[in-house]
């Protein structure tokens, strides 16, 4: 067993080991909307749920040099986002969306993505998913860094999901239907692949 204390790492070598051991990652495609009203759209895979009661998800956008991301800006200044659960259909143009852009340039219509109506917040969601959830701020913190933070974790509530027919069945939702990616380490992701059942003890 190969033994390293993360205080010896580089940033850089910290990051190559947790992307590398926290796999696969769930990946949020998350709109948002700045002040101007310019649609901004980012993929994220430090994601997940918080809470069922009610229900909260958690993402973790990661600061440069202490600069907040235009989503994490956004988020924070307009208290609403809408989160896209990626899939197979839809990963290729998602990615694009990754590229670095001005602030005033939008990552939806570069990456062709068509933006629709939320019931109860003002961003729009993308037309080419499966799964969206329209959320408002909960909480957002700021987290890591040395001289200034290194991350702001974004905890968002959702007031509404959005879930394609196909998929929902009684309440529940069909794993293979959706076709949901996951993030693993440098350019590669995952399908769902084969899946097996372990009955919990009681």
């Amino acid at each position: 067993m190969h033994s390293i204390d993360p205080s010896t790492n580089s940033e850089r070598e910290n990051y190559k080991l947790l992307i590398g051991s926290i796999i696969p990652r769930p990946i949020a495609f998350v709109t948002t909307t700045s002040r101007d009203g310019i649609l901004n759209g980012a993929p994220f895979s430090y994601f997940n749920i918080v809470s069922a009661n009610p229900p909260l998800i958690s993402v973790s956008i990661q600061r440069k040099n202490g600069i907040l991301k235009d989503t994490a800006r956004n988020i924070i200044d307009t208290k609403e986002f809408v989160v896209h659960i990626v899939d197979e259909s839809n990963v290729e143009k998602v990615n694009i969306t990754a590229a670095t852009l001005p602030p005033e340039q939008s990552e939806i219509e570069i990456a062709n993505l068509t933006p629709i109506k939320s019931t109860k917040i003002s961003v729009p969601g993308i037309k080419e998913v499966k799964i969206r959830m329209e959320c408002t701020l909960e909480r957002s913190i700021e987290l890591g860094g040395e001289d200034s933070p290194g991350c702001d974790l974004i905890i968002g509530k959702i007031v509404q999901f959005h879930i394609d027919e196909d998929l929902y069945e009684n309440g529940r939702i069909n794993a293979d239907r959706l076709g949901a990616v996951s993030r693993l380490a440098g350019d590669n992701y995952a399908k769902i692949g084969e899946s097996f059942s372990i009955k919990r003890p009681s």
